[in-house]
């Protein structure tokens, strides 16, 4: 089975690229957005491959970095989150920010996530509520350390933001960026994130 996938990329597209082997076959590989972004035609690569396997068809799934490839596997371990959702999580929040609403239980913000709704969210706590955190590193998952919280000021704010069409996965970030923002106010966040977003 493949794992891992070395080559240059031949074409990059909105949902998947072509990674151009030295044995000279070409595979199509679905990555998430932030990955594919970071790509560029006829540079080099190297992917972490999950290869999908269904009676008509292979499909393989590629991650620039082991933590995000386990993270993904781990999604698939939960009952109803299949490769296409899997994906789709990680193409819309960071990984640290959804082990971090996973850690603080934060329904609402999981349940924003693409082909998650309330019962979905409620299956992905339950079911990896106890893979975070102290056992992260068991399954090879990188925590990023932060001290922004996922209630109150703060999920008013990322609330507030996006009702104005900014993707939650540019918004925490942004909201991190922010000094001493667990001491500030919903609109005090909200005022300086918007500043963050125009200077961009």
């Amino acid at each position: 089975m493949i794992g891992m996938l070395t080559g240059k990329i031949a074409q990059i597209t909105a949902e998947y690229c072509i990674i151009d082997t030295p044995s000279g076959v070409g595979y199509q590989v679905f990555m998430p957005i932030s990955h594919l972004a970071d790509l560029s035609n006829g540079a080099g690569v190297k992917a972490w491959i999950h290869a999908a396997v269904r009676e008509d068809a292979i499909t393989l799934y590629g991650f620039l970095d082991e933590s995000a490839y386990r993270l993904f596997e781990l999604l698939l371990t939960v009952k109803g989150v299949g490769p296409k959702i899997a994906l789709g999580i990680l193409s819309s929040v960071q990984s640290d920010n959804f082990i971090m609403a996973v850690q603080n239980r934060d329904l609402h913000f999981l349940t924003q996530l693409p082909g998650i709704g309330k019962k979905g969210a409620e299956r992905l706590l339950l079911e990896l509520k106890d893979k975070f955190g102290k056992g992260a590193e068991t399954v090879g998952v990188e925590v990023q350390q932060t001290s922004v919280a996922t209630e109150g000021p703060v999920t008013e704010a990322v609330d507030a933001l996006a009702s104005l069409g900014y993707a939650r996965a540019e918004i925490m970030p942004v909201i991190k960026g922010i000094k001493d923002v667990e001491k500030l106010s919903g609109e005090e966040i909200l005022r300086q994130a918007l500043k963050l977003f125009a200077r961009r």
